[in-house]
């Protein structure tokens, strides 16, 4: 079995499981800013602004560039916190940036893009909704008035990412799942990261997952609006959803995204590598 690293910290640090009136956004991101500041790897950007009731807020991009291997890096882009009530992702998305700052070989020919929190306003009070009262997940590429999720479809068009993976947790599953679109990906790609996660979590091994069939705990479809590269994308990027149940212990569920995140990472250099030999 593979062993896959995950940064230290102590139990109770490991998610929110009892939310205050506002979770704090600036308490989630101060150990990613802290290392920002000297790192030669890890850098953040803030210019993706927005204002709700008069309440200013950014969508904050953690640009990690691992050590170069190949000639072009491969970019990926982790979005986190899309519903508000799914911390679990946006805590897993700090501690893999933490360990790939001590870790830097982890990411080498890569070039991750971290977004983790993707609706500041839910995560800040504790809902599956942004305070406007939508569910950003149905709204994306369908002529959307909403501030983050216009920001988003630009980072999405911007960068053009080889790669897409969303976490996120399900209150309606007692395990660890996986959505992709294709075969060949769902093979090379999300079944050794199912795998790594079933370490830490047990896979929903339903027939039918939140409506939809499922096998071997992978799921082909999913909802219209949800979060994915621009419909124009050629050649398409390849788009996984990771997904985790709500009710084991958060340290638990944070663990399992970091193994199955860092699985995605080295199944998917010998992808290329394997690709580009035949």
């Amino acid at each position: 079995m593979r062993n896959y690293f995950v940064a230290a910290r102590p139990q109770a640090e490991l998610g929110n499981p009892v939310a205050p009136v506002r979770r704090s956004i600036t308490d989630l991101l101060a150990p990613l800013d802290r290392l920002a500041k000297d790192s030669p790897n890890l850098d953040v950007n803030r210019e993706a602004r927005f204002e709700i009731a008069d309440e200013s807020y950014t969508l904050p991009r953690y640009l990690f560039i691992g050590p170069k291997s190949g000639d072009v890096p491969i970019r990926i882009g982790i979005f986190a916190g899309v519903h508000g009530d799914e911390p679990e992702g946006a805590y897993a998305a700090v501690q893999l940036l933490k360990l790939l700052e001590s870790r830097a070989d982890l990411a080498a020919g890569y070039c991750l893009s971290v977004y983790p929190v993707c609706n500041p306003t839910g995560f800040e009070d504790n809902t599956r909704l942004s305070r406007l009262g939508k569910d950003l997940n149905r709204e994306f590429w369908n002529n959307s008035a909403e501030p983050e999720v216009n920001l988003l479809q630009r980072e999405l068009a911007v960068n053009s990412f080889h790669g897409i993976i969303s976490l996120h947790v399900d209150d309606t599953s007692d395990g660890f799942y996986g959505i992709v679109g294709g075969t060949t990906l769902a093979k090379n790609l999300l079944e050794p990261a199912l795998k790594a996660a079933d370490a830490f979590l047990p896979l929903d091994s339903r027939a039918l997952i939140d409506g939809f069939p499922a096998r071997n705990s992978i799921v082909r479809e999913s909802f219209p609006g949800v979060l994915r590269a621009p419909p124009q994308a050629r050649p398409r990027p390849f788009e996984l959803v990771l997904e985790a149940p709500k009710g084991p212990p958060a340290y638990l569920t944070e663990l399992a995204f970091m193994a199955a995140l860092q699985s995605i990472l080295v199944e998917y250099r010998k992808f290329i590598a394997y690709a580009q030999n035949l």
